[in-house]
């Protein structure tokens, strides 16, 4: 090696370990550090009565959407998820907007066992809201919590599945009614 390239290489370990020492680290709001681990599943609000395979949310359905989100205000929010549906995605986007959060789309054709495994592994603290769909937040909430989950009726709009995620991985599931 030549003196040059020496010096060259020299200088560019030291610029590198300049450059890693003067770096941040980028840390997660401490609320939601300090947070456990908490789930709410709901199915998507009322839809509009239309024959359309892809509704939109009905007056009553907006009203529940926004007390859901109301309801989720004091809650450390970092991430919502929902289909691909405009009556799930308008579901989850004012409790989205309240926390400045995007809605997250996830297929709602997935297995839930490896949608809940990937819920698990990405929010490691704070709360995520899951909406889906009557057929697809039970088997969400039973592979999260590793539990049995009721299926829900057709008409059936108003659950709310909170699963508590403890430190040392044990669950708790609680059902109560928006």
């Amino acid at each position: 090696m030549t003196r040059r390239r020496a010096r060259v290489l020299v200088a560019a370990v030291a610029c590198a370990a300049l450059v890693a020492g003067c770096a941040q680290r980028v840390r997660a709001p401490a609320a939601a550090a300090a947070a456990p681990q908490v789930f709410v599943l709901v199915r998507h609000a009322e839809k509009a009565a239309d024959s359309s395979d892809d509704p939109s949310l009905s007056d009553a359905g907006r009203a529940r959407a926004q007390r859901l989100a109301r309801s989720l205000e004091g809650a450390p929010v970092v991430a919502v998820y929902a289909t691909g549906y405009r009556r799930t995605q308008l579901t989850a986007l004012p409790t989205a907007a309240a926390h400045a959060l995007a809605v997250t789309t996830y297929d709602a054709r997935r297995p839930a066992g490896a949608f809940a495994a990937e819920l698990r592994a990405a929010q490691r603290h704070g709360t995520v809201l899951v909406v889906g769909h009557s057929n697809t937040v039970p088997a969400i909430a039973a592979a999260l919590c590793g539990c049995v989950v009721a299926p829900m009726r057709e008409d059936e709009y108003d659950r709310r599945i909170e699963i508590r995620i403890a430190a040392d991985g044990a669950a708790t599931l609680e059902q109560t009614r928006n």
